[in-house]
């Protein structure tokens, strides 16, 4: 039966049965029909509260039920399903609150896969809504250009400087079509970012004509490192093709003079003398690279056994002694206690302490000095230093000698025939015993080399 009906049926029979009571009473008790009627409500009021609080209880249940709904807080099921329509409405609550707490239950789930992902991601991810006030950015980005914690409902430009990044961003919001651009920031200590910016459709719109664009999200990608690396790649082919195109071209133009006739005459060996020379440039040339290329490539094989310093240094002085006699230049070395050792590739280590002595040598003046020190700076580490009397190295030029080809007086470098890649062997070198290199330098009074090797070293490669 219906709730309505019920309703009309339990009043008619509360209506019947006070009548049926007035007139008992006022029959056999000879009452009066005021008499009759207030002893009738008197019997009759529990029954008719007992009525009213079995039909009224269901619709309680629902309020609260709804309430609770309204509020978020799902609660309990109803669970009142009878057959009248308080019992079809109570089961499409429940229902509805089923429905409703699945579906929460799924956007939380979603919401902490997203915060995850974008916790995780290493690009810096900035998204704004249709005004273009910021919603939400991850905490790469905030790594990444040091933004302040409060930046939500600003605007992109209050926080990041830039007016191109500010306009591409209303741009996507206007047009909806994405933009790609780089963008250098010197707010963020001069890293460059490659920007990508793509608008945010309505819910079931996108790829529709015509899609309403609610916001757009910004991804940005430090490319800072790839700049440097493009930097370094373009300038080692041109050092490469211009340090190669010197001595070949000397080499085919002495070589074409023999030809036409040259070959007979008297300047014949001086000319083959000059192409043999700078024959054994591009040698050196050649194997240099090979050299950086095996450190670089992780091919450079570290055989290492325990070695005695003041050994190893004797030993090299040999390599370099001459050159250093036809300038007049005296070496000497510094007490190196007998003791002293390190665990290394022998082979390494003479290349590197050859090129720095053969640097000091040729850089130094006529008659000039070069003092050679080894000591354990602290208990895990020996350091090495290599000190000439010479011109010295412009400050300004401290910080990239270690570069490949870089040479701080060019045409005194062409003279002596260095390859401009002894320096740079030498920080790979050290670098992958997990040492360290620098250099010192006072203008006019000259240079000191410094590099150092872990007393228990472990092979990078």
């Amino acid at each position: 039966m219906s709730f309505r009906w019920k309703l009309i049926l339990s009043f008619a029979s509360f209506s019947i049965l006070l009548f049926i009571l007035q007139r008992v009473f006022a029959g056999f008790f000879n009452l009066s029909p005021l008499s009759s009627l207030f002893l009738g409500l008197v019997i009759l009021l529990p029954l008719a509260y007992w009525t009213s609080v079995t039909l009224v209880r269901p619709i309680r249940r629902i309020t609260e039920k709804a309430t609770q709904l309204a509020s978020e807080g799902l609660g309990e099921a109803a669970h009142i399903y009878s057959g009248h329509e308080l019992g079809s409405l109570s089961k499409a609550i429940d229902e509805m609150g089923f429905q409703l707490r699945k579906r929460i239950d799924e956007i939380s789930k979603e919401r902490d896969y997203l915060e995850t992902i974008l916790k995780g991601m290493m690009e810096g991810v900035l998204m704004v809504d249709g005004r273009g006030r910021i919603l939400m950015v991850n905490q790469a980005l905030r790594n990444l250009l040091s933004l302040p914690s409060d930046v939500i409902n600003r605007m992109p430009l209050e926080i990041i400087r830039n007016a191109e990044l500010e306009g591409a961003i209303r741009q996507v919001i206007r047009q909806g079509k994405g933009m790609a651009f780089e963008l250098d920031l010197p707010s963020s200590g001069g890293k460059t970012f490659e920007v990508n910016v793509v608008g945010i459709s309505s819910p079931g719109q996108t790829g529709k004509i015509g899609e309403e664009i609610i916001g757009a999200i910004a991804v940005f990608h430090d490319i800072t490192r790839l700049k440097e690396l493009e930097k370094i790649r373009k300038d080692f082919v041109a050092n490469v093709s211009h340090e190669l195109r010197t001595p070949l071209t000397t080499i085919k133009g002495y070589a074409e003079t023999l030809l036409e006739g040259a070959l007979k005459e008297e300047v014949a060996s001086q000319f083959i003398q000059v192409i043999n020379r700078h024959a054994d440039r591009l040698t050196k040339i050649v194997e240099d690279l090979l050299m950086l290329s095996k450190i670089e490539s992780k091919e450079l094989f570290l055989k290492k056994e325990v070695i005695s310093v003041s050994e190893l240094i004797h030993d090299v002085l040999d390599y370099v002694r001459e050159g250093a006699e036809k300038r007049k230049i005296s070496i000497s070395l510094s007490e190196v206690p007998s003791s002293l050792s390190v665990n290394a590739d022998r082979g390494h280590l003479e290349q590197v302490l050859i090129n720095l002595l053969d640097n000091a040598v040729k850089y130094n003046r006529e008659g000039g000095t070069i003092l050679i020190s080894a000591f354990r700076a602290d208990p895990k580490e020996v350091r090495f230093s290599i000190k000439d009397s010479g011109i010295g190295i412009p400050e300004e030029d401290l910080p990239r000698i270690f570069e490949r080809f870089y040479r701080v007086d060019k045409g005194r470098s062409q003279e002596i025939g260095g390859t401009g890649l002894g320096l740079s062997i030498v920080k790979h070198i050290v670098h992958a015993y997990g040492g360290r290199v620098w250099a010192d330098t006072q203008m006019g009074t000259g240079s000191t080399f410094y590099f150092t090797l872990p007393t228990e070293t472990k092979p990078l490669m």
